[in-house]
C-alpha cells in the first residue's frame, strides 16, 4: 500500500457524500462508501473494503465532519496506512457552465467560476463545493480536480445548445443547454470503442435512471444532448417532467393558486413517473404494477418509453444514422422490461433485430443484445462515473 498511489473520487450532495478510493494506474477499487443524512439529527455512515462493510449510526451535522469521519476511519480500519498515501481527490461538479470543456485542477479562480454558477444548479454546485472544501482543509497539499457533468457536452454547436429566446438572454445570462450525466455518457463511448470497431463511429447513449439523459455522439464528440439548462429538460424521468410546454408552468400557478416556485419544484419533484401513475418514482414497482393491469402504472410507462423513444428517432436524424444505441444506469443496466418496450418502439424505424430473451436477464453488465442481422448495435454497458473521475484527477495530478 505504501508505494501505491490512492485516489479518491467524491460525489458531495447537499445531505450526502459518496466515495470511492482507487490504487492507480491499476485502477484498483479500494474502498467505497458514503456518509448520508448529513445535517440531520441522525446520520449514517458505512464504508465497504476487502468484501467487508462497517456502517454506523451517528450526528453528522455537516460536511467537514463527515469527512473527517471517513478520513478516521481510513486510518482505524487499517484501509490506508496514513494520509502519506492519497495522491489526488476528484470532486465531481454537476455545471461548469460554458466555461469549462474538461477537468480541471481546483484553484481560488476554478472555485470563483463554480461559485459564480450556483444560480444555474443551486442544489448540486454549492454542496460539490462544500465537499471540495471539507477535504481541502484536511489535504491541502495534494491536487484536488473539478470534473464536472456537463464538460463532455461542450463540443454541441450553437444550432444545438441555444434556446429560441431573446438572443441577449443567452448571451448575458447564459441561458442555454448544457446537458448532465456527461461523464457517464463520455465512459460509454470509451467502453463502446474497446467492444467493437463500427466506423464512423455514430452513438446514440441512453443514460437512464430515475434521472435520465440521452445523447447524440459522433466520432466522441456530442452534437445533441437531452438534458438542458438543468436536469429537469429532455425525457421524462422519475419525478422530472422533461420537455414540455413552458406555459404549463404559468396556468399550473394560477389554477392553483402556487407561486411560480412551488409549481417549479413540483415540476421537479411531483410529476414524471411517479406524477403520472400516482404511486411511485421507482421503475421497479411500476414494473411489477404494469404487469399486474394497473392502468396508471401502464399509462407512465407508456409516456415514459414513447418520450425515449422519440429521442431515439430525432438522434437518428440528427446524426443522419446511428452504429450502435447503447443503455446504461439503474433502468437501463438492469431492466429489461423497460429495455423491451423501448426497443421494441424503435425496432421497426432504425432497422434493429435483438434477442429478446438474452435482454430479459441481462442485468447489470456488459452485453451486445443485437443479433447479426441488425442494422445497429443495441449494447448494455454498466456505467462507472467514479472511475472517470479518478482517471482525469490521475492524469492532471500527473502534471509538473
Amino acid at each position: 500500500m505504501k508505494n501505491k498511489s490512492i485516489y479518491i473520487a467524491v460525489n458531495a450532495g447537499s445531505s450526502s457524500l459518496k466515495f470511492k478510493l482507487y490504487s492507480m494506474p491499476e485502477e484498483q477499487l479500494i474502498a467505497s462508501g458514503m456518509a448520508d443524512r448529513i445535517g440531520q439529527s441522525l446520520g449514517e455512515f458505512s464504508l465497504k473494503f476487502n468484501d467487508e462493510k462497517y456502517a454506523l449510526e451517528l450526528p453528522i451535522p455537516n460536511h467537514d465532519l463527515a469527512v473527517e469521519l471517513l478520513l478516521k476511519s481510513l486510518i482505524e480500519k487499517g484501509v490506508l496506512p496514513s494520509f502519506d498515501v492519497i495522491a489526488g481527490v476528484g470532486h465531481r461538479i454537476v455545471q461548469g457552465g460554458k466555461y469549462f470543456s474538461g477537468s480541471v485542477l481546483i484553484d481560488e479562480q476554478v472555485v470563483e467560476r463554480i461559485e459564480s454558477l450556483i444560480p444555474l444548479a443551486p442544489l448540486h454546485n454549492r454542496p460539490n463545493l462544500q465537499g471540495y472544501f471539507a477535504f481541502k482543509k484536511v489535504l491541502q497539499t495534494i491536487p484536488h480536480v473539478a470534473v464536472f457533468d456537463t464538460a463532455f457536452h461542450q463540443t454541441m454547436e450553437p444550432q444545438d445548445y441555444l434556446y429560441p429566446i431573446p438572443y441577449q438572454w443567452s448571451t448575458q445570462y447564459d441561458l442555454r443547454r448544457y446537458g448532465f450525466h456527461g461523464t457517464s455518457h463520455q465512459y460509454l463511448v470509451q467502453e463502446l470503442a474497446k467492444l467493437t470497431s463500427l466506423s464512423p463511429k455514430k452513438v446514440i447513449t441512453c443514460h437512464i435512471g430515475s434521472g435520465a439523459s440521452l445523447a447524440a455522439i459522433h466520432n466522441s464528440k456530442v452534437v445533441a444532448t437531452s438534458m438542458g439548462l438543468t436536469p429537469l429538460g429532455g425525457i421524462m424521468m422519475g419525478t422530472r417532467t422533461g420537455d414540455i410546454d413552458p406555459s404549463i408552468l404559468h396556468f399550473a400557478a394560477l389554477k392553483l393558486n402556487e407561486s411560480h416556485e412551488t409549481i417549479y419544484s413540483m415540476l421537479n419533484k411531483q410529476s414524471g413517473l411517479l406524477g403520472v401513475s400516482g404511486m411511485t418514482s421507482d421503475s421497479r414497482d411500476l414494473e411489477v404494477a404494469h404487469l399486474a393491469g394497473n392502468e396508471r402504472a401502464i399509462l407512465a410507462n407508456q409516456l415514459f418509453v414513447r418520450r425515449i423513444a422519440d429521442f431515439i428517432g430525432q438522434y437518428y436524424v440528427r446524426l443522419h444514422q446511428a452504429n450502435a444505441l447503447v443503455f446504461t444506469a439503474g433502468i437501463g443496466e438492469n431492466s429489461g422490461f423497460y429495455r423491451q418496450l423501448i426497443l421494441d418502439e424503435v425496432k421497426d424505424a432504425l432497422g434493429i433485430d435483438y434477442d429478446v430473451e438474452l435482454n430479459l436477464k441481462t442485468r447489470g453488465k456488459v452485453v451486445k443484445l443485437s443479433t447479426p442481422s441488425s442494422k445497429v448495435e443495441v449494447w448494455v454497458i454498466p456505467t462507472n462515473e467514479e472511475i472517470m473521475i479518478i482517471r482525469d484527477t490521475y492524469r492532471l495530478a500527473q502534471k509538473p
